[in-house]
């Protein structure tokens, strides 16, 4: 029987995942604990890196770390403070998309995922990808949300550019999660938990669309998130399901991110015809079936939204017979999904 340093907060699954991440940290890096800093003391846990390995971190598949700095000369991906963790969902989005955009069975690996992709846009972003993408990305000047500063703002995970059969610009925002048990909420309606805000959370999407003045998003984050949502009014078709916000909790990451791909759509001076957004999972990680269930029933099952498990990345990268994509899905699986066998 092994003793592990574990957080003591942890659902089934996440303990599950943190168990077999810790068992892999120890056979292929290290059985050092990592330290993390809460309320002035140094805390030991078995799933965090030693901070020797920050500056080259081992967990991250072949040229990965080679990927993202040279990815970082034009678009810099700021490292979440979790990077060094066994379970960063950052380190493993680069580890998921990185490796299959570099190879050339790309176009071939994705189409099986997403029909309507021809080939990947390679002039686009960096080599046709980005990492922690916002509009700002495509314009110096660009805000479209006008959501961001230094501390926050709306991002996906990575956003691929391509062209579809028709030739048209296209691009594909992916959020990704990993041990995560809930997408991100509101930060009004946190704050309104707390007592810290005066904001009301109980109006419903047509009382919000008609007069959205009561929202925090809209006197004081200042954002256009209502105003685009008005815009699109009919993408939400089955808004009356809620008789509250239906953004308040899990479904506001998913409505963010939404929204980013709708305002890049409906910007002339930005080259992309059509904006999908998709959410890609652990295959095992059931805790965020009920808002993505909830959220595609408010968008009445809308193509501009789709989800899809990172099983099925690897199940295609093995389907093109690629030998370099064959070797990565078997590193990728043995880190990440193949849990049963601790």
């Amino acid at each position: 029987m092994e003793t592990y340093k574990l957080p003591n907060t942890l659902s089934g699954f996440q303990l599950k995942l943190y168990i077999h991440l810790i068992n892999w940290k120890w056979k292929h890096i290290t059985k050092e604990p990592g330290i993390r800093s809460f309320k002035g003391k140094d805390i030991e846990y078995d799933a965090i890196l030693p901070d020797v390995y920050h500056s080259n971190p081992p967990m991250l598949y072949g040229d990965v770390w080679k990927a993202i700095l040279e990815h970082n000369k034009l678009y810099y991906v700021k490292k979440h403070s979790y990077f060094n963790h066994m379970a960063s969902s950052q380190a493993a989005t680069a580890n998921l998309f990185i490796p299959i955009l570099a190879n050339p069975k790309t176009n071939e690996l994705l189409r099986l995922l997403k029909p309507d992709i021809k080939l990947l846009a390679l002039k686009h972003l960096f080599h046709g990808y980005c990492l922690e993408f916002w509009d700002g990305n495509l314009s110096a000047n660009s805000s479209l949300l006008g959501d961001h500063n230094k501390r926050s703002g709306t991002d996906s995970d990575v956003a691929i550019a391509y062209y579809n059969h028709e030739n048209d610009l296209c691009l594909w925002l992916i959020e990704h999660k990993l041990g995560e048990a809930e997408f991100t909420s509101c930060g009004g309606y946190k704050a309104r938990k707390k007592n810290e805000s005066e904001h009301f959370c109980d109006h419903s999407f047509s009382d919000y669309i008609s007069d959205h003045s009561s929202c925090y998003y809209d006197t004081v984050r200042k954002t256009s998130y209502w105003r685009i949502t008005r815009e699109n009014y009919e993408l939400f078709k089955n808004n009356d399901v809620s008789k509250t916000c239906p953004f308040r909790n899990g479904l506001n990451q998913l409505w963010r991110n939404q929204l980013l791909g709708l305002a890049i759509e409906a910007d002339p001076t930005l080259p992309f015809k059509h904006v999908f957004l998709s959410v890609v999972k652990h295959p095992q990680n059931d805790a965020l079936d009920a808002t993505i269930n909830n959220y595609i029933e408010l968008v009445d099952s809308c193509k501009k939204f789709s989800v899809l498990t990172s099983k099925e990345f690897v199940d295609a990268a093995i389907s093109t017979g690629n030998e370099a994509l064959r070797h990565w899905a078997h590193w990728y699986s043995d880190l990440y999904l193949n849990l049963e066998q601790n």
